[in-house]
């Protein structure tokens, strides 16, 4: 059944902006360049349609800084980026790294090593919380949640997995199976890995346990941290879970409530289970802090980042682990052709120098609680905005039908999506309903105001509409 007649929201509507709904199918053939109709019916004719993939939207034919830009030479300020393009897409600093390394090394086979690949590990270890500092790469997210899945199961000898449902870890099985989206796990792919439990995540605005917010906020006297009671509560009863697997702040985005990750932290610690962060959307400067974890000084046994890694040129992810965690050297879990490819090191390694040596984190902070700032007002005069929250330059607008009910807004959410993108911006709706931000760490103010600017006026019209 189309996604636009059922009577229940598919998953694909409920996790993201629907692919196959009419509004999209309208959007794509108002485009009023040949050329551009003609390449998206060839890229859906050539590859295998997926939800919330293809068909496409449009064709990016330039990237540079915030924006991207289609054959008809229309520009869109780019607050998706699937969260790669934290430094701005063709930053002239890693173009020319990357040029000078294609003819210094531009590859190195397996059981061979480079100063670029030593480099980043260094590096890594340099910049990452407490004492991790043992690290592998991975050409994706995906198969770093799988090294780490396996680097927990070979240290403590147990299988088991906690997560959050709602969540996102990776299309891989392993990582689809800790994942909680239904688009990603349900249907034909099954089964998936034994073992893999879920738990309802932190969603203090429609809290899953029942207990009322605050204008978005817990309230903690009345809610206990209920979600955090339910973690420590799974873990005692299974008795033998080798990790727990979680992004510290959840890219839809939702903030986790104060004290929380404290006490899921002290909960795996008498469990004998084994924390991992996901920081693959949030880590790099996301957040205001260059690991979202720092913001609750709590630091994870192994932590995963990848998207931003590689500049938005080159995929590339690395798990970094504690010491002690280096216990698997008889066995290979990370042995890709690309491990230690000295060209996307090198593009990962300039990320981290130009993500430093520009102060981007420290303006991803300034800039995020302005445009919260700007957000919260818009909060007050839309009725069709239920909450917004976020950190840094990871920020969510919550649409509803009704403030007293918040159902979400999920057609009101693909009319923005789409009046946005008419007028130059372009976002991730996650869940269907909320628009997620996600510019790059370069953003300034005056940018910030001017995309927030296209939502005041679009929410209004489309408010209007209703």
């Amino acid at each position: 059944m189309d996604a636009s007649t059922s009577k229940r929201p598919t998953p694909d509507r409920i996790e993201g902006d629907s692919n196959l709904s009419p509004r999209r199918r309208a959007w794509t053939a108002g485009h009023d360049d040949p050329e551009t109709l003609a390449l998206l019916e060839a890229d859906s004719r050539h590859f295998l349609h997926q939800s919330l993939s293809s068909p496409c939207l449009d064709v990016v034919v330039k990237a540079e800084g915030i924006w991207i830009e289609d054959r008809a030479g229309r520009r869109y300020m780019d607050f998706h980026g699937n969260s790669a393009h934290h430094i701005g897409y063709g930053h002239p600093r890693l173009i020319a790294a990357l040029k000078d390394q294609l003819d210094d090394l531009p590859f190195t086979p397996r059981r061979f090593t480079s100063d670029p690949a030593i480099a980043l590990a260094a590096k890594l270890g340099e910049i990452a919380p407490g004492e991790l500092s043992k690290v592998l790469f991975a050409p994706s997210g995906s198969d770093a949640i799988e090294i780490a899945l396996k680097l927990a199961r070979a240290k403590t000898g147990r299988f088991k997995t906690l997560s959050f449902w709602d969540s996102f870890h990776g299309a891989g099985f392993g990582g689809a199976s800790v994942g909680g989206e239904a688009t990603f796990r349900s249907g034909a792919i099954g089964p998936l890995l034994a073992g893999s439990e879920h738990v309802a995540p932190f969603t203090c605005y429609r809290c899953p346990y029942g207990h009322k917010d605050r204008d978005g906020q817990p309230d903690l006297d009345a809610c206990g941290m209920a979600c955090a009671q339910m973690v420590r509560y799974v873990l005692e009863k299974e008795g033998d879970v080798a990790a727990m697997i979680a992004e510290p702040v959840r890219a839809v985005p939702y903030v986790p409530p104060p004290g929380f990750w404290r006490a899921v932290r002290d909960a795996c610690d008498d469990h004998g289970t084994l924390l991992i962060f996901d920081e693959i959307p949030s880590g790099l400067g996301k957040t205001g802090r260059l690991f979202a974890s720092e913001h609750y000084d709590v630091v994870p046994d192994i932590v995963v980042l990848g998207k931003a890694l590689g500049g938005a040129a080159l995929p590339i992810a690395a798990v970094i682990a504690r010491p002690e965690l280096d216990v698997a050297g008889d066995v290979a879990f990370g042995h890709y052709t690309h491990e230690k490819n000295p060209l996307i090191c090198r593009a990962a390694l300039t990320t981290i120098e130009i993500i430093e040596d520009e102060g981007l984190v420290e303006n991803a902070r300034i800039v995020g609680a302005h445009g919260l700032a700007r957000l919260e007002e818009m909060k007050r005069r839309h009725a069709m905005i239920g909450d917004v929250r976020g950190k840094g330059l990871l920020l969510g607008i919550d649409l509803v039908e009704d403030r007293e009910t918040k159902t979400p807004a999920l057609d009101g959410g693909e009319a923005v999506l789409y009046g946005a993108l008419d007028a130059g911006l372009n976002f991730k709706l996650s869940m269907g309903n909320v628009i997620t931000l996600t510019p790059p760490l370069t953003l300034t103010e005056a940018e910030m105001d001017a995309a927030l600017d296209i939502l005041d006026d679009v929410i209004a019209d489309c408010a209007a509409r209703r």
